[in-house]
């Protein structure tokens, strides 16, 4: 698969233009920047506190923005165009992703710091984040492939943002129903469990069951983004 770095800069350019110019979808990134500012100002200075704005993040800006982006680009008709132009399946995957991949990173940024939060090994945390950027990004282009419209891209998107935020809140009702035990293999529980291990003294399996977990949600996330990219070509 040939990938085309022009190409690449070209789709990146092309998805920070459309998204300054929509306004409905842009504003969005000031979510969890506005989250973070309150639960700074209520003095909450746990894990999971942290974690909620965070994991917001990747629901709200990168799941939610790249899921509108593609659904922009079908309601204009122009991702049919896209996927019949000489552009590669790698080109552009990745320069649909680039934009949100970077501005995820910026706004993850800035709301760890807005809540104080100071990890104790930075470079674990750094590498599980971009992995979880990653996962979200897939299953944002993936209902992007689904939606014919920005507003249905907006619909499509509202489980992700209801349920994969809050998995780590399910965890605390999992007693009384012990169905909820299954969000603790959610990507966003598993980065609140990671972050919670490396607060204290942790193992290997400690780090490697949460980012085994996450990678393992991305690439099945990604392959079926690729099948249904590949379908819809097709189509």
């Amino acid at each position: 698969m040939n990938i085309s770095m022009t190409r690449i800069q070209a789709i990146l350019m092309k998805d920070y233009k459309e998204f300054s110019r929509n306004y409905a979808v842009s504003v969005m990134v000031l979510m969890p920047l506005v989250m973070a500012f309150f639960i700074n100002k209520s003095g909450s200075t746990t894990i999971a506190a942290y974690f909620i704005t965070i994991n917001i993040a990747f629901s709200m800006v990168t799941a939610y923005v790249q899921c509108c982006l593609i659904a922009e680009e079908k309601e204009k008709n122009t991702l049919r165009s896209l996927m019949l132009s000489p552009a590669s399946l790698g080109d552009i995957l990745i320069g649909k992703s680039l934009f949100v991949l970077i501005l995820t990173m910026v706004v993850v940024a800035l709301t760890i710091y807005i809540v104080g939060y100071s990890p104790a090994n930075l470079f674990i945390l750094a590498i599980t984040l971009i992995l979880s950027t990653v996962f979200y990004i897939a299953i944002g282009t993936l209902c992007g492939l689904f939606a014919k419209t920005v507003m249905e891209g907006s619909l499509i998107i509202l489980p992700v943002i209801f349920i994969f935020p809050f998995g780590p809140s399910a965890l605390a009702f999992s007693s009384n129903f012990p169905i909820l035990k299954i969000a603790e293999w959610l990507p966003s529980s598993q980065l609140v469990l990671l972050a919670e291990s490396l607060e204290g003294t942790y193992t290997t399996m400690d780090v490697i069951i949460p980012i085994a977990t996450i990678i393992a949600w991305s690439l099945v996330a990604w392959i079926v983004t690729g099948f249904i990219y590949k379908k819809r070509m097709v189509d």
